[in-house]
């Protein structure tokens, strides 16, 4: 069993990095982004290099993390592990700080070196006004690295509780699992415990019970967290 998130992430990409591996929706807006696990793998890695070339972060290093589930949560939970980061689970002093544009106004609790903000608009688009004292993560991780060698080590109580948590949410390896992001906003829900048994994703924001049958069909679900 892997004993790092990134070994983990690495393990549930191998055997197929074409297939889809976390489709998002969001039911308020209609969109639908499908991510490959290269695909996923390249965001990955793309953040991990702003984090260590631009923030100068890296292993004992903290990051917080104000983002609710969507794709690009995942691009940034997965960038710091493969970095060597802990992500911060209370307010605190952090090296870096990740937050949704609606969520900024929580960093006032927050002491973080380095500041990116998220539009989780779709087709990745930029933030339309960056708010002081940010970045937009959109534009500046755009020009980093496709490729990141992740620091091994690190991570090994995590990568069990998410294997505890697949075992209790009933995942098994190859299924295709629906999530409302609304009942399941842990990352350990809709992230790692998928990932830990080599499942892929289908997440939906603001999710519409009425859509939830067809998806099923349409996405070939074969486990429902919603």
């Amino acid at each position: 069993m892997a004993d790092d998130i990134p070994r983990v992430f690495a393990d549930a990409i191998a055997a197929d990095p074409t297939r889809p591996l976390l489709t998002w929706y969001d039911d308020a807006t209609g969109e639908r982004t499908e991510l490959s696990g290269a695909t996923l793998a390249n965001w990955v890695a793309k953040t991990a290099n702003l984090l260590v070339d631009d923030v100068a972060a890296g292993p004992g290093s903290a990051a917080g993390v104000l983002l609710p589930p969507h794709w690009q949560t995942a691009a940034v939970l997965l960038g710091c592990w493969s970095a060597g980061l802990t992500v911060a689970e209370e307010p605190g002093s952090v090296d870096v700080l990740f937050a949704a544009a609606d969520r900024v106004p929580e960093a006032d609790a927050w002491s973080a070196g380095e500041r990116y903000a998220l539009a989780l608009a779709p087709f990745a688009l930029p933030l339309r006004e960056v708010p002081a004292g940010f970045a937009d993560y959109v534009v500046e991780v755009r020009v980093h690295g496709d490729h990141f060698s992740p620091y091994a080590g690190g991570g090994a109580e995590l990568v069990a509780r998410a294997a505890r948590r697949a075992d209790t949410l009933g995942l098994a390896p190859g299924d295709r699992v629906l999530v409302d992001a609304a009942r399941h906003p842990d990352p350990l829900d809709w992230l790692l415990a998928p990932l830990s048994v080599g499942a892929s994703v289908v997440l939906c924001g603001n999710l519409d019970p009425a859509r939830v049958d067809s998806r099923t069909t349409s996405e070939k679900v074969t486990r429902s967290l919603a």
